[in-house]
């Protein structure tokens, strides 16, 4: 077993993302490029796993967990299983669902891209502790209702792709896993531009794309797209939460900066939606997105 590291940042080759569109509006929101909050996320250490899958399909039911764990021990590892199906239909988006570690999302067709419909909810753990992720305000119930938060180390899988708060790692744009199934990876930059291209552009993004219930001061969305984005709140990387029914925030494997990487942004005060930079050590939600063919 090849143990990557030891809370040791080792420095390889960085991806630098350009400065994000509108990501001064951001600022003025939440001063969301905030970058000096103390680090709790570092480097996971975990084997490398393996993945088994399930060919058969599964019914769609509501959460009733505070998320699955995909867990360590030291030696070895097991990645939970996943399986898919979809139905499409003239008058809507293209719907499936997506098993994974015990529990159902909802998929969603745009465009080209196959999305989750909803926040990932999978208990990242390592050495039989729960390692960069959280429920808002620690409460299950936000489980239920958001998913989880995840710093970027523990959403990109740190153990195996070397990416945490601190160092740059070498990584392909929309090539890496993370922590999401088999056949599905964490979106990069590029692959958030185009989702946000195809809905109409960053001035209407964030109502085509927003739930249409559960934002503050009743700004929903429409929801036009069946991608049903939650006002799900952050984690700030001194432990305190905040903004939970204000803003959505997405991760994406593309970094910016040993202490910053790219996510996708939504604040209830505007309609729009645009990716914009921010530590590494505050902890977002997760969408995947599936494997191009």
């Amino acid at each position: 077993m090849k143990n990557l590291f030891a809370m040791n940042f080792v420095k390889v080759s960085s991806w630098r993302g350009g400065t994000a569109v509108g990501c001064v509006l951001a600022a003025l929101c939440l001063g969301v490029f905030v970058g000096c909050d103390d680090d709790e996320s570092g480097f996971a250490t975990r084997p490398n796993g393996t993945e088994s899958s399930s060919s058969s399909s599964v019914t769609l039911s509501p959460s009733t967990s505070s998320g699955q764990a995909l867990e360590s021990n030291g030696s070895s590892e097991t990645r939970a299983s996943s399986s898919s199906s979809s139905n499409s239909s003239s008058s809507g988006p293209a719907v499936g669902t997506l098993t994974y570690g015990g529990q159902t999302y909802r998929t969603v067709v745009i465009g080209a891209q196959t999305w989750m419909a909803e926040n990932l909810n999978y208990e990242y753990k390592v050495n039989g502790s729960t390692y960069g992720n959280w429920c808002y305000n620690d409460s299950a119930l936000y489980c239920e209702r958001y998913g989880r938060l995840y710093t970027w180390a523990a959403a990109m899988d740190s153990a195996t792709t070397g990416c945490g708060y601190g160092a740059t790692c070498e990584t392909d744009a929309g090539a890496v896993q993370g922590i999401c199934p088999d056949g599905w990876h964490l979106p990069s930059r590029a692959e958030w531009d185009t989702l946000i291209a195809f809905v109409g552009g960053k001035d209407v993004a964030g109502r085509r794309l927003r739930s249409i219930s559960g934002w503050y001061d009743n700004a929903n969305g429409d929801d036009g797209y069946g991608f049903s984005a939650l006002p799900s709140g952050i984690r700030h990387g001194n432990g305190g939460f905040d903004n939970a029914g204000q803003n959505a925030n997405f991760w994406s494997s593309s970094e910016s900066s040993p202490d910053s990487s790219s996510q996708m942004y939504m604040y209830y005060t505007v309609r729009s939606a645009f990716p914009v930079d921010n530590a590494k050590n505050k902890a977002f939600s997760v969408r995947c997105v599936k494997d191009s063919k």
